[in-house]
């Protein structure tokens, strides 16, 4: 059976790469020949964008940096410290401990603590000194926010448990309706319950707070409980963390592919977000955390590890917010903390929406809390900044002149629709001619596919899934969706205030 999948895999890839070269070359052909060349630059550029090429190249030197690094690493035979990192052992040292949490005003909730099992212990163990040749945090806790995520709060724990031990990995029930709770105390993991409704933020900020983690361990693993870890997460991030001028390490996101468990709608919108993910990860998030840049604007909320001496100085949870990720990733860079690291060694796999309906809230709430977490910090200087403002200026004109196309693109076609009905009317007629003559429907339709479509086989090339060539000729009404929420939610960061709680998607388990 393994034999034959990898067979398949890789005759779809093969398959991918056929179309890749068949497709550009039509596209070429057509760009260069009748089909209005002008606008072909323009296409590309909405397809590509100059960040992502810019990056690349930046990703490219970082690349052979890191190559040097690791050569001359290996000749001076360094010894890498072992990971103390396992799953717990069956005995009795294993503890649970489920607390009622304090209500929202600080005040603690009536009734004490429950411990099941054992008598209730220390949150974690003390701070054990790292060597002095390496900066890799010796502890590190696991904090898991959760709210109503039964079917999949057990993937998660599971996930963790393969790479931590039980004691040091923390589920923050936040005034969940479900199991979710119950779940976690049945795997013998620290349990924090929440009575008020804090949202993903005030969660996390009560965790820390009750169990001392930034006292007690020297770094905090943050996971979803919709996240599932990669075996190697714990060996990148603490290879990564070895830099002491390391912040933050951004988990490496993969799509979860399950297409069994999705419907055709479901299926689509992974393989958009896997798409989105490889390209943002490897052409652009690549080159902005190389040493010699560090200007990355997000350590994704979904698998991401703090320091605790600087979890300690960031404000995780200010007013009105309704993401925490930009923000803390902003508060990092703003009181110069240190740098954003980030490898595709620490991947790990999230859980992306299965409904139209779930996707565009989620990709609203991230929106909005990109533009609220830029109105909060304002700007200063910094070559971070110089950075944003260049991303920031390419993601408002590109989605402008997408839309400006596909709405010049529906203008020209009525027409059509129409049985040229509409041409009856002298305005439009007089327009339409205009327009077509300097952009013609058939240049418009192939300009917006094309170009965007052979990023979709470039990804089935290095994925090996040939059913992304069938899911790619329907990514293009994703990226309008996307296009008119990042429009849509800026002037909502200088109106709309949130506290943060939870909008709780569609789950599916995955074991």
């Amino acid at each position: 059976m393994r034999t034959a999948r990898f067979i398949g895999s890789w005759l779809g890839g093969l398959l991918a790469l056929v179309t890749v070269v068949g497709v550009a070359t039509a596209w070429l052909r057509y760009a260069l020949g009748a089909g209005g060349p002008g606008a072909s630059p323009l296409f590309l550029w909405l397809a590509v964008g100059g960040n992502l090429i810019a990056w690349s190249a930046i990703g490219l030197l970082r690349l052979g940096d890191d190559t040097v690094r690791a050569l001359a690493t290996r000749r001076t035979g360094r010894a890498r410290p072992a990971v103390p990192a396992g799953p717990a052992p069956a005995g009795g040292g294993a503890r649970v401990l489920v607390r009622a949490a304090a209500a929202a005003d600080g005040a603690a909730a009536p009734g004490p603590a429950a411990a099941l099992d054992t008598p209730p212990a220390p949150a974690g163990p003390p701070a054990a000194p790292a060597p002095a040749a390496d900066h890799a945090p010796a502890t590190l806790a696991v904090v898991i926010p959760a709210h109503n995520e039964e079917p999949v709060i057990d993937g998660a724990i599971a996930s963790a448990l393969r790479l931590f031990n039980r004691w040091d990995i923390y589920v923050v029930s936040d005034s969940s309706h479900d199991a979710t709770a119950d779940i976690a105390a049945r795997t013998r993991v620290n349990v924090l319950e929440l009575l008020t409704n804090r949202g993903k933020a005030g969660a996390i900020e009560a965790v820390i707070a009750e169990f001392d983690l930034t006292e007690n361990y020297d770094g905090v693993v943050i996971l979803d409980a919709d996240t599932e870890l990669h075996a190697g997460y714990v060996e990148g991030v603490r290879r990564q963390l070895r830099d002491p001028d390391v912040a933050a390490v951004a988990g490496f996101v993969v799509a979860e592919w399950t297409p069994r468990q999705r419907t055709v709608i479901g299926r689509l919108i992974s393989a958009y977000r896997d798409r989105l993910y490889w390209l943002l990860q490897y052409l652009l998030r690549f080159g902005q955390t190389w040493r010699f840049t560090s200007v990355s604007f997000i350590v994704p909320g979904f698998a991401s590890t703090y320091r605790s001496s600087v979890l300690r100085r960031l404000d995780i949870n200010p007013k009105g917010l309704v993401i925490e990720d930009f923000n803390m990733t902003f508060e990092v860079h703003h009181k110069r903390l240190g740098r954003i690291a980030m490898s595709p060694d620490t991947k790990a796999y999230s859980q992306d929406p299965f409904n139209l309906g779930d996707y565009v809230k989620q990709v609203r709430r991230w929106s909005l809390g990109f533009w609220q977490t830029v109105r909060r910090h304002g700007v200063w200087p910094s070559l971070f900044w110089f950075a944003l403002f260049f991303y920031i200026l390419e993601v408002v004109v590109v989605a402008l002149v997408l839309l400006a196309t596909v709405a010049l693109g529906v203008f020209a076609l009525l027409p059509e629709v129409t049985g040229g009905a509409v041409l009856a009317w002298a305005p439009y007629a007089a327009g339409h001619a205009a327009v077509t003559s300097v952009l013609p429907l058939t240049a418009i339709a192939v300009g917006l596919f094309v170009p965007d479509y052979l990023l979709t086989c470039v990804l089935a090339v290095a994925r090996r899934r040939p059913g992304y060539l069938v899911y790619g000729l329907f990514f293009l009404p994703l990226r309008i969706t996307d296009a008119c929420l990042t429009l849509r939610t800026i002037p909502q960061a200088w109106t709309a205030r949130s506290d943060g709680r939870w909008q709780s998607p569609t789950r599916k388990a995955t074991r």
